[in-house]
């Protein structure tokens, strides 16, 4: 009984994580744009337009693997359980 408390929380932290993570691939992309958009807005402003046009190509696909997570986490497949 000494360890059933911490073995429950224990599990409980494990499940959750399980189902933040179920889109690992796309939440790392989502990483990775979000810092390449940190760093193009860093940059020199003197590129042709070609920064600024670069910073809304990011923002696009940002705003698109939002979607997408969120359409994934929305819409069941078959044998599928919902993801929150």
């Amino acid at each position: 009984m000494l360890f059933a408390r911490p073995l429950a929380l224990l599990a409980l932290v494990v499940a959750s994580s399980a189902a933040v993570a179920a889109q690992p691939h796309m939440e790392t992309a989502l990483a990775h744009l979000e810092q390449a958009l940190a760093e193009l807005k860093q940059a020199s402003s003197d590129k042709g337009g070609n920064r600024a046009d670069a910073i809304r190509a990011v923002e696009k696909a940002i705003a698109e693997v939002r979607r997408g997570i969120e359409y994934d986490r929305t819409h069941l497949k078959p044998g599928e359980v919902m993801r929150r």
